[in-house]
């Protein structure tokens, strides 16, 4: 038996628009963990070598937010460790009117196909796992995470023993590092940059582009 920690993140907004600040893409990330955790406690130390590098960082690690010396210390840290990472791509004016009648309702059918895709190839039915996303605000959009994991965990996860969580991301190593992994597949989605991306390309097992196949748009 396995227990599995699955931590995630995600970029993009909720504008089904061509208007300024709209991004192109919504990206779900996830990070599995199976028995090193030296990653999460190697990001925790860096702080104690910035500060002796002059670099003030009192955290958390924010890759947006991360000046570009900070973001170079926690992808070199990030290297030596094994985990998996997986992304879904949903291009958002590709996606239907009935997806996206909500936001809720669109980011429950993310997780759903992130999951359906990821679930089955990293644990099996004598496995735990433990599902950790990135506290996001509002109650009905935890409701819809929540919603969609039992969705899917229903119909196709190998084991039924799963936990689900929301934690604010400044409490917990593993959510930090999907967010360095997610804003690396987002900058190579949205910008064209695959500066950091080619960092930790050897960790990615997936970036799925949901709706690639489909040529209709739909604003």
């Amino acid at each position: 038996m396995t227990r599995i920690h699955l931590f995630a993140d995600e970029a993009g907004n909720f504008d089904f628009s061509n208007g300024r600040g709209a991004t192109r893409y919504f990206i779900l990330t996830t990070v599995a963990f199976f028995d090193d955790y030296q990653a999460c406690r190697d990001l925790e130390s860096i702080r104690y070598q910035l500060a002796w590098d002059g670099i003030d960082h009192p955290g958390p690690f924010h890759a947006t937010t991360d000046p570009q010396t900070v973001r170079d210390k926690v992808y070199e840290s990030l290297a030596p460790h094994a985990f998996r990472v997986d992304a879904t791509i949903l291009e958002k004016k590709k996606a239907q009117p009935q997806l996206r009648v909500s936001n809720e309702r669109f980011y429950q059918y993310a997780w759903y196909y992130h999951l359906k895709y990821v679930a089955p190839r990293i644990c099996g039915e004598d496995d735990e796992i433990l599902i950790v996303a990135a506290s996001i605000g509002t109650k009905a959009r935890r409701d819809a995470f929540h919603i969609g994991v039992r969705d899917v965990v229903a119909q196709t996860v190998p084991t039924m023993d799963v936990r689900s969580v929301h934690w604010p991301n400044e409490t917990d190593a593993g959510l930090q590092i999907a967010d360095y992994c997610c804003w690396a597949i987002q900058r190579k989605w949205e910008r064209g940059d695959d500066r950091s991306h080619g960092l930790i390309i050897g960790k990615i097992q997936s970036e799925f582009d949901l709706f690639q196949p489909g040529t209709q748009t739909y604003y």
